[in-house]
């Protein structure tokens, strides 16, 4: 369990490459990494004059596993947005400027991340 019961739940071995119940580390970095990026491109377009009806974001962990043992090797960042007076491109290139400053994914760096973002 962490975090003020935000999770109570099973987290095993089977949870992570099996088919068991419960959560595993890559989700729980998917989950912090979705959230972070959400809020800071959030911010961003707040700070430019934008401020966004709503953002949407799911990220996917691509986890390897190899002779040498796991290893993360890419992260997906997929973001839509309602965001009145920008453009898709406008939207896209503040959600690549909030990939890159995002806590998270400055202490993800080693890990290869996209973003791809769709405005609605």
């Amino acid at each position: 369990s962490f975090g003020k019961g935000a999770y109570d739940g099973e987290f095993s071995f089977g949870s992570r490459f099996e088919s068991g119940a419960g959560t595993n580390p890559e989700e729980l970095i998917a989950a912090a990494h979705a959230g972070c990026f959400s809020m800071q491109l959030s911010g961003l377009l707040t700070k430019d004059g934008h401020p966004p009806r709503r953002i949407a974001t799911t990220a996917r962990v691509k986890l390897d596993v190899g002779q040498g043992g796991a290893d993360i090797s890419s992260i997906e960042l997929e973001t839509e947005g309602e965001v009145p007076g920008i453009d898709a491109q406008t939207f896209a290139r503040t959600a690549e400027q909030a990939k890159e400053i995002c806590p998270v994914s400055k202490a993800l760096k080693a890990v290869k991340t996209s973003v791809r973002a769709t405005l609605r």
